[in-house]
């Protein structure tokens, strides 16, 4: 099986990075455009002003569909990533551009759409030959969903793996089955909150860095709900509460007088008296993930809470 424009693939490296174009990438992005998608030492190369370089769109995870729309003899696909929704740039999906060795094409005989049965509990995980073999795809991270390939052995799970004709294997308990119950607003903070001090990369979408809407978007990713990528989308996305009605879980929005929204985070404890707010966000002026009360500048600008 190939690639082919017009038809869906799959990611089938950890964490894959979606840029604007291919013309955009720098020098220093060289370890995330590899086959084998080197996220940790990408993310490590970048000084404060390339993290939130604007060449990054977005990032996707393991077995992640995409519906390609042009193949380039220099290695790079136009994509689609139907699992990312973003209106006001694509009915379909989030559009952008990957390197052609990070996909894979659709394998009917183990595909099942969206609804892999598990979903990686683990904030990093690796995929191993075997039981307590070599690490053979590492960086795996909490959200990615997987198929099984067969039943636990010596409490070690198989999986099928885009791009691997054999399962790889990882430890069961990094696992959990997948439900179609919506979750509490606390179990998606609880996620979140893994992601403490991990740093801040424009258009991050993983444990190894992440921006503030993506954060949001993995932390309820994990248990099955597909919110929109980008902060302002995820507004129209979600209820709209009075302030003083939000609760740990629910989300913070914000805008600049006459400016689309253009931050998130996430609700970590009820307003107190006198109107304190807190929040857990992946910061830009911080470059890392923080919790922390808002300040007044936030404060100036915020537009409304939601829920989920």
């Amino acid at each position: 099986m190939k690639l082919q424009p017009g038809r869906e693939a799959v990611v089938r490296v950890a964490v894959a990075t979606l840029w604007t174009s291919p013309e955009a990438v720098r020098p220093v992005d060289r370890p995330a455009l590899t086959a084998g998608a080197d996220i940790l030492t990408w993310v490590s190369g970048l000084d404060t002003d390339q993290q939130v370089g604007d060449c990054v769109l977005s990032q996707l995870l393991l077995g992640e569909r995409v519906l390609v729309s042009e193949l380039r003899p220099d290695g790079w696909a136009r994509v689609v990533a139907v699992e990312q929704p973003a209106a006001k740039l694509d009915p379909r999906g989030y559009p952008g551009w990957l390197p052609t060795e990070q996909l894979a094409p659709v394998d009917p005989s183990t595909d099942t759409g969206t609804d892999a049965p598990l979903v990686v509990d683990s904030t990093v995980t690796g995929l191993h030959a075997a039981p307590n073999g070599p690490v053979v795809l590492p960086g795996v991270v909490v959200g990615t969903r997987l198929v099984p390939a067969g039943p636990v052995r010596d409490d070690w799970r198989p999986v099928h793996v885009p791009g691997h004709a054999a399962p790889l294997w990882l430890p069961d308990d990094h696992l959990v089955a997948t439900s179609a119950e919506a979750p509490a607003a606390a179990q998606a903070l609880a996620v979140a909150q893994r992601l403490l001090d991990v740093a801040y990369i424009w258009g991050g979408l993983s444990a190894h860095g992440i921006d503030c809407s993506g954060l949001v978007h993995l932390a309820w990713r994990r248990f099955g709900v597909l919110l929109p990528r980008d902060a302002d989308d995820q507004a129209v996305a979600t209820t709209p509460l009075a302030l003083g009605a939000e609760r740990p879980g629910d989300l913070y929005f914000f805008a600049r007088p006459g400016r689309k929204i253009h931050h998130i985070g996430i609700v970590t404890a009820p307003p107190g008296n006198g109107g304190e707010r807190r929040m857990l966000h992946a910061c830009y002026r911080r470059r890392r993930v923080i919790e922390e009360p808002l300040p007044a500048d936030r404060t100036a600008t915020l537009v409304g809470a939601h829920r989920v």
